[in-house]
């Protein structure tokens, strides 16, 4: 199948808006504290690690096109258990992911009641989609301008002036690694366009063996260079104890007129960013609803009211840095399942080399169980905890309907 430039173009713009949120914004400061100047090295195994994942979930997209993500596609290649852990893992990485992207909007243009504005970003956004409101084409163009000038205005600003020397440096080649699993959710989004939800277009095969490549790389050429300007200005120490890393990096390269600019791409990117998360959470809660794994009962609404009481707990409960290293993990698990499904797809399904799904699921795996601690720990709590109540729920209504079924018919 033929594809035009056009269709690349809208593809990539679509992916940018799902990619360019937290990981960007905030992601440096705990990264630097970890790994200091080896967070940049760290960015390239993020990204090919985000690329095999992407590879995955389009050859399992094209094959499942009606199935609600990852969850679908596990649940068809290998089964119910290994899918309500994916599932798990999805839902709390989403549910973290959120209450990261709300954070970094609540340091960035609420920074006097950070909590607050976190908070009121995660209704908001959730009453907008509700409202029908979508990111189309010319929106996802617009929002990735806007997003992306600002960007390029802190790397030209952070390297326009001379840093004042720093007291000291942070960080160690050690954690190289888990900073690369840290780092990952700055690619994370790239399922806008691989695994489209229902209704959405899904790109031919021809678009996106180009457009995936172009999203990654693209994202990874942007995170590269600001965070070589954030760490030139602020020095890995300093950077480490930011709260909003991109502005304080304007205002050491005296360049605090800036500021409003990144206010409003922080807003922009948080509202784009957390659309996606609260969608994508969504469908897996409605694939669960439809395969029996949850009461069928639950409408859409309830769902959505479920999502985002989810991600408001995450908000209060889990600081930035612990939530973008739980969304990280959480997201990592799940891909991990989700590269072992796309490796036992027929090779005539397949766009791309099974190689690819084994390199994302190695990946994964090392990566997830590279990552701090705190955040491990709280991941697989989590995900034993998600799936063993996902399983509970659905044995429950199994028995209930068994005995319905052998309940005689009064008289």
């Amino acid at each position: 199948m033929t594809h035009t430039p056009r269709e690349i173009v809208t593809a990539v713009a679509l992916g940018l808006p799902a990619v360019l949120g937290a990981g960007v914004f905030a992601g440096f400061a705990p990264a630097a504290g970890l790994a200091g100047w080896w967070v940049l090295p760290a960015l390239a195994i993020s990204a090919l690690a985000a690329l095999c994942s992407a590879f995955s979930t389009a050859d399992q997209s094209r094959a499942y096109p009606d199935v609600g993500g990852g969850y679908g596609y596990v649940r068809a290649q290998l089964g119910v258990w290994p899918a309500r852990m994916t599932a798990s893992a999805h839902l709390l990485g989403r549910c973290a992911m959120a209450a990261a992207v709300a954070s970094m909007f609540g340091a960035y243009v609420v920074p006097d009641q950070p909590m607050i504005g976190a908070l009121a970003l995660v209704v908001a956004t959730a009453l907008l989609g509700a409202a029908g409101f979508r990111f189309t084409a010319g929106v996802s163009v617009l929002v990735s301008v806007v997003v992306l000038g600002v960007l390029a205005l802190v790397v030209a600003a952070s390297f326009s002036i001379a840093p004042v020397p720093s007291a000291g440096e942070a960080g160690t080649v050690n954690e190289l690694v888990g900073v690369a699993g840290l780092m990952f959710m700055a690619f994370a989004g790239f399922e806008r366009i691989t695994a489209p939800n229902r209704g959405e277009k899904h790109h031919a095969p021809s678009v996106l063996k180009i457009a995936i490549p172009v999203l990654i790389g693209l994202s990874f050429v942007v995170c590269l260079a600001v965070g070589a300007g954030v760490l030139r200005q602020l020095g890995s120490a300093r950077l480490a104890l930011s709260p909003a890393p991109l502005r304080d990096a304007l205002v050491a390269a005296d360049s605090a007129a800036l500021v409003p600019l990144v206010q409003i791409a922080a807003a922009v990117a948080g509202v784009a960013a957390l659309h996606f998360v609260l969608a994508s959470a969504h469908r897996t809660l409605t694939g669960l609803t439809e395969d029996g794994d949850l009461p069928t009962r639950l409408k859409p609404g309830a769902l959505t009211l479920v999502v985002v009481v989810a991600s408001a707990l995450a908000v209060v409960l889990m600081p930035l840095r612990t939530a973008l290293g739980v969304a990280a993990c959480g997201t990592l698990f799940y891909y991990a399942f989700t590269n072992a499904s796309a490796r036992v797809l027929l090779q005539n399904d397949r766009t791309w080399p099974m190689r690819t799904a084994c390199l994302g699921l190695g990946l994964s795996v090392l990566l997830a169980m590279s990552m701090p601690v705190p955040a491990m720990l709280i991941s697989i709590a989590g995900l034993g905890i998600g799936t063993g109540l996902i399983g509970l729920t659905a044995l429950l209504r199994g028995k209930r309907a068994a005995s319905r079924q052998h309940t005689p018919q009064a008289r």
